[in-house]
């Protein structure tokens, strides 16, 4: 077996591009791995650009799926992911990794990555102590200098004649699963009703099903008369159709391989 000494976390975000040139640029590409975990809700124009971004990298991607979505494991784990605790991401993200880690890698020698920006710093510094307790060392290469935007790194990647992912261009601050997630706000979910309907409507789907099994549950919060309360797609659907208003600061979304509080298993 070949032990990876450098592994990029390889989310299908321009973050996660960049933060893969620094790694080949400071240590070569011999020993290295574009790991990718597929949660098999993603927006088909994330695998044209991994593709792209990759081939650009100069490593393949690797790709883990455990062959369910976030719906199939909100199902089965019988419990529907919140901004606190989120089965999805930890089943078939960071339990996937860490995996693969242990069958391929060396603690003492390999070192892993994330996309995580200097902009995010803090959320970094806690992932690393975490995983560093747990004998692995992480490392963020957007957080040194020179610092990017998120904007400059755009440029980046038309300078290496890559097109960006096309969330990206519909307003998403994040290009995985497709636009949902349920750590995501009301600003989100309004920007995915308004740009992708149909996927929306698919989510709003489900999330209904799974209330029929697990009762008054919801991806989003109602917090009206300082009160809170599940608010289901249907309902938020409802309301902006009426025209009422929403919390518009409320983004949230995507925090796979750092919001793991929940989990001592990562």
């Amino acid at each position: 077996m070949t032990i990876r000494d450098h592994v990029v976390m390889f989310s299908g975000g321009v973050g996660s591009w960049a933060a893969a040139k620094r790694v080949a640029a400071r240590h070569g590409t011999e020993s290295m791995t574009l790991l990718f975990t597929d949660t098999r809700m993603e927006d088909a124009d994330l695998y044209r650009f991994l593709t792209e971004a990759a081939a650009d990298v100069g490593v393949p991607v690797t790709r883990l799926a455990d062959g369910r979505d976030p719906w199939q494991v909100f199902a089965d784990v019988k419990f529907l992911g919140n901004t606190r605790v989120d089965p999805c991401s930890r089943i078939l993200k960071r339990e996937l990794a860490a995996q693969w880690l242990a069958a391929h890698c060396d603690p003492t020698t390999t070192r892993v990555y994330v996309g995580i920006d200097w902009t995010e710093e803090h959320r970094f510094t806690g992932l690393r102590a975490r995983r560093a307790a747990q004998g692995w060392t992480y490392e963020a290469p957007l957080c040194d200098r020179p610092y990017l935007s998120k904007g400059l790194m755009f440029d980046q990647l038309a300078e290496a004649g890559i097109r960006k992912p096309r969330l990206y261009d519909l307003g998403f601050t994040h290009n995985n699963c497709g636009g949902f997630c349920i750590k995501a706000g009301h600003a989100h979910f309004a920007r995915l009703l308004r740009t992708l309907p149909d996927r929306y409507a698919y989510h709003e789907q489900k999330e209904a099903e799974i209330r029929v099994r697990l009762g008054d549950v919801a991806i989003l919060r109602d917090r009206a008369d300082a009160e809170s309360s599940p608010l289901t797609l249907r309902a938020f659907r409802e309301r902006l159709e009426a025209g009422g208003a929403f919390d518009e600061f409320a983004i949230g979304g995507c925090g796979c391989f750092i919001d793991d509080l929940d989990d001592a298993a990562a």
